[in-house]
This record gives structure tokens, C-alpha cells and sequence, in this order.
């Protein structure tokens, strides 16, 4: 029977389940991917386990995120992740070395590997057919200590392309016309896998643009064929000896199907405030623009700040326009150092920022009062920025070159009437060096782990109990963020491996008072309507609930990362069997849960709750270890118990 490339790379790493979308299965991890702003916790869990080394074939520990040291905090991280991959075995890619996704891409991605990562990009490893998926800090440690990644059994879209990019378009625009077809939760649940004969018309880094921000249309991952593009990257990395031919067998077969004619694709844009709201550049034209940035988490590619060099080449930004430049990487930065593309950026007003995610994750670079800022970032969530009420639009570099130039959208193919569009082809062969990236060794393994003052031990978390009765603290509409659960920004992310502290600003956008809420009432509920918990894979928007009392959540739907880590950490992830009964859970309504453990014990779907003394229903879907693992309060709790139990037996 044919088989379509998921179907390839999920059988050679199944490990328990059947490939039936839905049912759970279990793959075995090849790689794992940490960064700082999750990874601190990841860390921490990991040591929790007692294990005493890293079991996964490789691990990579990357600070690309709280680079800025504005205090003790951020600094004191940075060393104990340094010290710690040291002396459990991992690589360190320090600060200043470059983004996760654009550095793992370059050093370690191999065609038909898995992927997990500590963070919700992690799919762009889909740029040299990798199968990676975002996942939150727990289930990462969990891999990093050779247990299996559990997930959903998703459903296969395959996207086939034809055609090719005509002039001033770019992969961003084919990211952008599925989440103009899909919006930001079309894709839960689902795979997407792009094929046909347009895709050889995609460079290795073009498709690492459409995997990694196909997180934002709800999919678990994407995916392309392995092909003579994916070998010539390899190459130029040099590392041409790790490239495998990998595709879909001739009539291979879907679950669903699209197809999108790449030729006939025209500039297009995501407005405030979702990254799925999206229209053509022309439809927004001649909006004043006050700041550009290209670069960051995505489009941060030598191709992506080399075609904006060669656009503003000669000319200078607007005088009312700040230009940003993030690479991402050092070797991206090098590479275009070197064939003169940072005079160019410099000459025209740039300012160019080390290395980094910074403004993807409101680490600097916030826009003022008012005013509107193109990114080439995946997100655009509301505040996000740093920015109260900010005005964020996304789209492809060639549109933020046009009004960096302008000082107002502008569609791109304006341009065109001033000037060749500049196609850039990647480098034959990178400028390398690796130096930076720390390798384990033994040598290294006596390292001592060095925590500072803001490092704290991960709160108890107490198994669930037979009846529980709690109160509603926060109802919630649709849509809503991991960032506006636990918002980020330079104030917020430096307490990410201090609990305590950062569960302050739990939901703090919204409701200032929701910490003295939880605190004074003990148990407490969150009410929430669709696509709940979408963005982000940051397991402090579960964690740090839960350290202050939040034992369930119920919504009309869960965004996939979010609900793992609910399970994870003991907060039932519950679903509205009838959607009308939302309006019954208004704030400081009484909830009571009775009877819930036996339920989740003799695994009951159908949950029901009582609100004000009136009875509803309501649905658990989790599999059979998510509902162990949220009787013992969370799944650390119940690893340990199983090691423990290991231990004792032998």
C-alpha cells in the first residue's frame, strides 16, 4: 500500500498505538531541543527524576530567549543551564549563538529524525524533513530521559503545490494563504504534509518558514520531502553525508487534501491581533508604519536578511520608520557579513541585534504608544510585544523592506517598478563555525551545578481528591493565548525557574486580582471558550495555575500543547458537553466535582459538575495514562513513582 512521507517517518519510531487518527500512540524521540525560557524548568524536572544522564541520541540545551541580563537573574539561569547540560550530557549553544530552530537546523537536523522541543516552533525542523513537534518542559524532560513522546494519533492533510513563486512573494505568503484558508485552529490535531511538484521550487529554509509558523494554524507538525534542495543545505552545512531521499510513495494517499498554485499567490499580511487575520498587503496599503523588524524566530535565515540588503541596498529607511534586523544566527550573520549585505543593512539605517528571539517574545524592542510595527515573527498575539494595545502585523521580508523604505505598507511589487527583485540563492557552501556550541564529554560530567538565588525546587503537587469542590475564578472567551495565561516580556520571563514568584502575573493582563483570587479561595476553576490555551508551549501557563490552587479548566476546546500540559500537571481538562452551559459558570459561581476521582479512575468520559447546585456534564477526553498521571497530581509525580517502584523491585 502507499504510504504518505508521516506515515514513513511515524511507523519507523512507533513504539505503542495503531496510526488511527485519534488513538493514542507513542514515538520514540530522537532528538530534543530545550531553550531558556522553558528549558530552565525542563531542567529542573529532569533533575527531579534522579536519572543521571541523558538518554536521548542528542540534546540540545539553546539560550536564545532571556538574552538581555538586566539583573542577576537572567545570568544566574544562563549558568546553571550551562552547568547543567555539562553534567548530564547535553550541547550548549550560549547566548548570543543563535535561535533554537535556525541552529538546530544548521548543526544537527537529519532528514527522517524526531524532533521534540521545549518550544511550540519546534515544526520548523520541517526544512530538512524532520518530523519536529513542540511539546511542553515535562514531556521534553521526559524523552530527554528515554521515556517515548504519548500523543494523538493526528490526521495527515497533504498540501499539494504546484507552480512557482513569482517575483516578491516568498515563503511567507504560502504560510500566510493557509492561515487565511485555515485560521488558527483548522489544523488541531493534524499534520501537514506538502507535496507535489512545487516544492522543489522551495529552498531548505523556505520550508523551515512554512513548518515552523504551521504552529499557528493548530497543527501538531509539518512536514517535506527530502529531496536534492534538502542535500544541497546539507551540503553547503557541511554535513552531506547525513542526507537521506525521503518522499511520499507515487499514490499515496491522505486523510484530507488542499493544494495551493504557488504562481498564484500575491503578498499578503496578518493584521492585529491573530496571526490568522489574515489580507493582501494591498488591502492595508499606505497604514503608517513606525517600526520593521525581520528576523527573530522566523524568516532569520541567510536568504530571509539577505534579500532586505539587497532591496534597501543604496537607500536609507524612512526617517520615521525605526529598521530592525535579528538574526538567527551567528552563522546567519557571518554568511551575510560576508558577501556585504550588513554595510548594506547599516548604510540603511538597520540597527542590527545580536542573535536571538528578543522582540518575538517582548525581550525589548516594544513599539511606542500607538504606533505599528511589521515583523516577520510568527506571532501577533495582543500585548505580546511588550506593548499594551500594540498594533503588530506580520509578513515576508520583501514587505517589511518595502516599508522600511516607504514608511507605510506598501505591497512589495511596487518595488519592482524601481528595481530587479533580488533572488538570493543560499551560499554553495556556509561559512562555518561551531565553536561556540559546547559538546558533552566526560570530561565534562564532574561538572557541579551551579543554581542561583531565583532557581527554586518545583512546588509539591498533591494527588486529586475523591470529591473536589473549588470556585470559579476567570471566565475566559476564545482564542485565548499561553500568553495571556502567563505573559512574557523582560519582567516576567527572568522568574521562570521561580514559581513563586512568577505566578503573580498569571493572567495578569486580564485580571490583576486573579493571584489574590486564587489565594483566597483555595481550589479554583478557570472557564474558557475555544481554541483555549493556543500559542505558545510554555508549561508555566499550567504550572503556575496550578501552584495557586487552579485544579480544572473548562472550555469548549483545548489548543493541543496546553491540554498535554494540563494532564501533566493534575488540572483536569475538561470540555462543555452542551456549549450553552458556558453562561452557567460565571465568576465566584461554586463548582463541585463530586465523586471525580472514581470517575477518572473507572474511566469515565462524561464528568458531571455541579455549578450553583445545578448539575451538568461534562467531557474528559485524555487517554489512559493522562488520567493516571492526573490522579497522582501530575505525570513528575507518577514517573517518580514508577522509578522508585523499578528501584525498589530490583
Amino acid at each position: 500500500m502507499a504510504k504518505n512521507l508521516t506515515h514513513k517517518i511515524l511507523e519507523a519510531h512507533l513504539l505503542e498505538g495503531r496510526l488511527v487518527p485519534g488513538e493514542e500512540i507513542a514515538l520514540k524521540i530522537d532528538h530534543v531541543l530545550l531553550q531558556d525560557a522553558t528549558g530552565t524548568m525542563a531542567m529542573l524536572e529532569f533533575e527531579a527524576l534522579g536519572i543521571d544522564s541523558v538518554r536521548a541520541e542528542i540534546a540540545v540545551q539553546y539560550v536564545d530567549h532571556n538574552i538581555l541580563q538586566t539583573d542577576n537573574k537572567n545570568a544566574d539561569d544562563h549558568k546553571y543551564l550551562q552547568t547543567a547540560a555539562a553534567r548530564y550530557g547535553l550541547h550548549f549553544s550560549p547566548p548570543g549563538n543563535g535561535v533554537s530552530h535556525q541552529v538546530h537546523m544548521e548543526r544537527f537536523g537529519r532528514p527522517g529524525k524526531t524532533l521534540l522541543g521545549a518550544d511550540s516552533h519546534t515544526p520548523g525542523a520541517a526544512g530538512v524533513s524532520m518530523l519536529g513537534i513542540g511539546a511542553g518542559g515535562l514531556d521534553v524532560a521526559l524523552a530527554m530521559a528515554g521515556y517515548p513522546y504519548y500523543l494523538p494519533c493526528p490526521v495527515v492533510l497533504g498540501v499539494r503545490l504546484t507552480g512557482a513563486l513569482p517575483d516578491w512573494v516568498s515563503a511567507k505568503d504560502v504560510i500566510l494563504e493557509m492561515l487565511r484558508r485555515y485560521n488558527v485552529k483548522g489544523c488541531v490535531g493534524k499534520i501537514v504534509e506538502y507535496h507535489g511538484p512545487g516544492v522543489k521550487s522551495l529552498s531548505a529554509t523556505d520550508r523551515e518558514t512554512i513548518g515552523n509558523m504551521g504552529t499557528e494554524l493548530g497543527a501538531t507538525t509539518s512536514i517535506f520531502p527530502s529531496d536534492e534542495n534538502t542535500r544541497a543545505y546539507l551540503q553547503a552545512q557541511g554535513r552531506g553525508d547525513q542526507w537521506v531521499e525521503l518522499s511520499a510513495d507515487e499514490g499515496a494517499e491522505y486523510d484530507e487534501n488542499d493544494s495551493i498554485d504557488l504562481s498564484a499567490l500575491e503578498p499578503l499580511i496578518a493584521c492585529p491581533s491573530s496571526p490568522g487575520n489574515v489580507v493582501t498587503v494591498k488591502d492595508v496599503a499606505g497604514t503608517k508604519v513606525d517600526q520593521v523588524i525581520v528576523g527573530s524566530s522566523v524568516n532569520s535565515s541567510f536568504r530571509d536578511l539577505m534579500v532586505v540588503a539587497k532591496i534597501v541596498e543604496g537607500r536609507h529607511a524612512h526617517p520615521y520608520t525605526s529598521f530592525h534586523v535579528n538574526p538567527g544566527s551567528r552563522q546567519v550573520l557571518g554568511n551575510v557579513a560576508a558577501q556585504g549585505g550588513v554595510i548594506s543593512l547599516l548604510h540603511a539605517g538597520a540597527r542590527i541585534h545580536e542573535p536571538g528571539c528578543l522582540g518575538c517574545i517582548g525581550m525589548g524592542q516594544a513599539p511606542g504608544t500607538g504606533e505599528v510595527s511589521l515583523r516577520t515573527m510568527p506571532r501577533n498575539f495582543p500585548g505580546r510585544s511588550g506593548t499594551k494595545d500594540d498594533k503588530v502585523y506580520l509578513c515576508s521580508p520583501e514587505t517589511i523592506a518595502a516599508a522600511a523604505l516607504k514608511g507605510v505598507i506598501t505591497d512589495p511589487r511596487e518595488l519592482g517598478k524601481e528595481m530587479d527583485y533580488p533572488r538570493i540563492r543560499d551560499p554553495e557552501k556556509y561559512r562555518i563555525d561551531a565553536s561556540s556550541i559546547i559538546p558533552p564529554s566526560e570530561d565534562l560530567r564532574g561538572t557541579e551545578v551551579v543554581r542561583g538565588p531565583n532557581i527554586r525546587p518545583l512546588p509539591l503537587m498533591d494527588p486529586l481528591p475523591e470529591t473536589l469542590r473549588a470556585e470559579v475564578v476567570l471566565r475566559v472567551g476564545d482564542n485565548v493565548s499561553t500568553d495571556t495565561i502567563m505573559p512574557a516580556g523582560n519582567q516576567v520571563l527572568p522568574l521562570r525557574s521561580n514559581i513563586e514568584a512568577i505566578s503573580r502575573f498569571v493572567y495578569a493582563q486580564i485580571d490583576p486580582e486573579f493571584y489574590s483570587k486564587c489565594k483566597a479561595v483555595g481550589a479554583a476553576v478557570v472557564v474558557g471558550g475555544e481554541n483555549y490555551g493556543q500559542g505558545s508551549s510554555r508549561e508555566h501557563a499550567a504550572l503556575a495555575p496550578r501552584s495557586l490552587g487552579v485544579r480544572a479548566k473548562i472550555a469548549l476546546s483545548f489548543a493541543r500543547i496546553h491540554k498535554a500540559n494540563l494532564c501533566n500537571f493534575g488540572i483536569l481538562p475538561l470540555i462543555f458537553k452542551d456549549p450553552s452551559h458556558y453562561d452557567l459558570f460565571r465568576e465566584g459561581a461554586k463548582v463541585v466535582f463530586t465523586d471525580v476521582r472514581s470517575h477518572i479512575e473507572r474511566g469515565s468520559v462524561e464528568i458531571p459538575v455541579e455549578v450553583d447546585g445545578r448539575t451538568v456534564v461534562t467531557i474528559l477526553q485524555v487517554s489512559e495514562r493522562q488520567r493516571r498521571h492526573l490522579l497522582e497530581g501530575g505525570a513528575l509525580n507518577f514517573v517518580k513513582q514508577q522509578l522508585q517502584a523499578g528501584a525498589g523491585s530490583s
